[in-house]
């Protein structure tokens, strides 16, 4: 095999001729390909188009279409990009400190495209993130579901759905991070309550909206808040709920059962503590990895061993980075770490990719290596569960957002100068600190 820096040249230069995604199609062939959806496939060859994938399976099942422009990526393991359930990147924001409940504000006004994070994210393999506002709140705004295709606004990464509306769900929290002083809580069980006494207002609102029947003479003043509520009661938002002590899980689960909301754990440092009750209740966790002490008191019992006890409980395990409080471009480290702490391989490599796809509603489009499911995937240099592996190339929808031999690439990938920096320094009279940096880095591929 080519030494890595040459393998590098030659997949770019290979693929310099392809002007946009998949005018013709393109087959991927050689690398063992790991579809989520079946077993591993040696010499595998993965056939997309127009952004979908066409075919999956090895060189003797996957017939290469004539004039098809076909990347060796020989040695190489190709798998489904990434997806993080819970992520901060994009610097969005949600509610402010005038009221603990604010599902009407959205992460969707907020954001910014061209924030550093996004490309490091694309770097560790990360092709969909479900962007949070934060947990100060026990309802802090609508999540984005987004795919990290290359982007001037916000609209270039919109996920939609069937309807037209954006994909997302809605954040809420509960434990000590939503405990504040008033208008905030001051205790968890008056933050039960003030959520209890939201969601009876939205069923309110709901009956009045049918009874009136479209007759505007009869229709509720406009709620914005409410009406986000009502979304969530119908079944057309997932909660993504914030949530670390047993007693909290609890909470959450007794409240999306009286309501009749679907709901998705997040952080569940304690989950190991309930994992039967999780299960029972059918609710699915998506799980944070924290390898440092420290932080808030209510994660002191957090266990690597969690997403190993909640999988042979039989519940559905995604995992997530919360970036910035794990770096999104080491996203393939949790996974690695679940399976060192007891979780089966199958199950840790399932968390960032289809499970994921199922906490976010999207599994029949992302997640796995399908026939008819976007071109999502990435090119590793090995072993996903390895700590020596890199991220190679990512791609969304069949078009490559990142590649490690690219100088600029590698910078957001490997970090130094400049590396946080979303743009240019505008130095029109001087060669500047990005100029040498690139150099540098492209004598050194």
């Amino acid at each position: 095999m080519l030494p890595r820096p040459l393998r590098q040249l030659a997949l770019f230069m290979g693929l310099a001729v392809l002007v946009c995604a998949q005018e013709k199609p393109l087959a991927i062939t050689g690398a063992q390909i790991i579809p989520i959806a079946g077993d591993p496939i040696a010499h595998g060859v993965l056939l997309v188009q127009h952004g979908k994938i066409l075919a999956v399976g090895s060189a003797n099942t996957v017939k290469i279409p004539a004039g098809a422009d076909v990347l060796d990526a020989t040695g190489q393991v190709l798998m489904p990009g990434l997806i993080d359930s819970h992520s901060h990147i994009g610097a969005g924001s949600g509610g402010d400190g005038s009221n603990p409940i604010q599902p009407d504000a959205r992460v969707l006004d907020s954001l910014d495209v061209r924030d550093a994070s996004i490309q490091k994210a694309r770097a560790g393999g990360i092709t969909a993130v479900n962007v949070m506002p934060g947990s100060g709140h026990l309802i802090s705004g609508q999540t984005l579901y987004l795919k990290l295709r290359e982007a001037r606004t916000i609209d270039d990464l919109l996920i939609k759905l069937p309807d037209g509306s954006n994909a997302g769900g809605l954040k809420m929290a509960n434990g000590t991070n939503s405990i504040k002083a008033a208008p905030f809580p001051g205790t968890r069980a008056k933050s039960a309550a003030l959520v209890r006494e939201e969601y009876i207002k939205a069923q309110e609102y709901r009956d009045k909206v049918r009874r009136a029947n479209g007759d505007p003479e009869k229709m509720p003043p406009r709620d914005l808040a409410l009406e986000e509520l009502v979304e969530v009661l119908d079944g057309k938002r997932i909660v993504q709920n914030h949530t670390h002590r047993h007693d909290d899980i609890l909470t959450v689960i007794r409240l999306s059962k009286e309501f009749g909301f679907k709901v998705v754990l997040h952080h569940v440092s304690e989950g190991w503590k309930v994992a039967d009750e999780i299960a029972a209740a059918h609710v699915a966790c998506s799980v944070i990895i924290v390898d440092s002490p420290g932080g808030k008191l209510e994660t002191r019992d957090a266990d690597w061993r969690t997403p190993a006890i909640l999988e042979k409980a039989g519940v559905l395990v995604g995992f997530h980075t919360d970036d910035p409080i794990c770096d999104s471009r080491r996203f393939l480290r949790t996974p690695a770490l679940a399976v060192r702490a007891g979780m089966t391989r199958k199950g840790a490599l399932e968390g960032v990719t289809i499970a994921n796809a199922k906490i976010i509603g999207l599994e029949d489009r992302i997640g796995s290596l399908e026939p008819g499911k976007d071109a999502d995937f990435i090119l590793l240099s090995g072993d996903p569960l390895s700590i020596y592996t890199h991220v190679e190339q990512t791609w969304v929808e069949g078009r490559k957002v990142f590649d490690l031999s690219r100088p600029q690439d590698h910078l957001y990938a490997a970090g130094g100068v400049g590396a946080g920096d979303s743009r240019r320094a505008q130095l029109c009279c001087f060669t500047s600190a990005w100029d040498l940096i690139a150099a540098a880095n492209g004598a050194n591929q």
